[in-house]
């Protein structure tokens, strides 16, 4: 299989890293907010965007007109450890931003088969700007190798959301689809450290099935420091 090629922008500290996706996702916003008056941001969860987040929810934006989400998310309630809606709203959802609307993932009372229809049929036009993370193991999202749903997850026709249900995980994991994502019209990775340079290079030139970050790749634009 033949490579795709990389746009991979390098920092010379994770610091500027945070600084340059702050300051990227923001003016990918701003674009969305001139042109139609309206922009929808998902995010990753994990430590990673932390520091991004912290940084980009100091931006004069107009809030108000945001709506933020996770890209994927583990099937607990909101104030649970695990959850990313935990962190977003932690560091993300705070000080200017605090005006941006919310979407949450998870819905008490349903399984998260019905909470994947529901959120598919609100989601049919997906986030415009994306903000993704990546493990070594060349997983994006909830979109893992060789895991229940990844199937659907990566199918030309899949619905906006799918379950997954990792056998490392404890819980069903709600996810984008990489159909989804790929329907973004800014669509950004950050990642950390040697090991995840050389996984996403590897991703490049093998399948979805082995590496899911690969359907995903054209038009991703890469940030990466040590």
């Amino acid at each position: 299989m033949g490579g795709q090629a990389l746009e991979i922008i390098e920092y010379s500290t994770r610091t500027a890293l945070a600084e340059g996706v702050s300051a990227a996702l923001a003016a990918a916003l701003t674009q969305d907010l001139n042109t139609t008056g309206r922009s929808t941001l998902a995010v990753a969860g994990g430590t990673t965007p932390a520091p991004i987040f912290d940084l980009l929810s100091q931006e004069q934006l107009d809030w108000a007109n945001v709506e933020v989400m996770a890209s994927d998310e583990r099937w607990v309630p909101t104030g649970n450890e695990r959850s990313n809606a935990k962190l977003i709203r932690a560091h993300l959802l705070q000080g200017p931003a605090a005006n941006a609307g919310f979407i949450p993932f998870y819905q008490e009372g349903l399984t998260p088969e019905q909470g994947a229809a529901h959120l598919s049929a609100r989601l049919q036009n997906g986030p415009s700007v994306i903000l993704l993370g990546m493990g070594e193991d060349m997983h994006t999202a909830s979109l893992f190798p060789a895991t229940e749903g990844l199937e659907a997850g990566l199918a030309a026709d899949a619905p906006a959301c799918v379950v997954m249900r990792p056998d490392s995980q404890p819980e069903a994991r709600i996810s984008l689809s990489a159909r989804l994502i790929n329907a973004a019209g800014a669509k950004h990775l950050a990642i950390f450290g040697e090991g995840k340079r050389d996984a996403l290079q590897r991703a490049a030139t093998i399948s979805p099935e082995k590496a899911p970050i690969s359907a995903v790749l054209p038009n991703l634009k890469v940030h990466w420091a040590k």
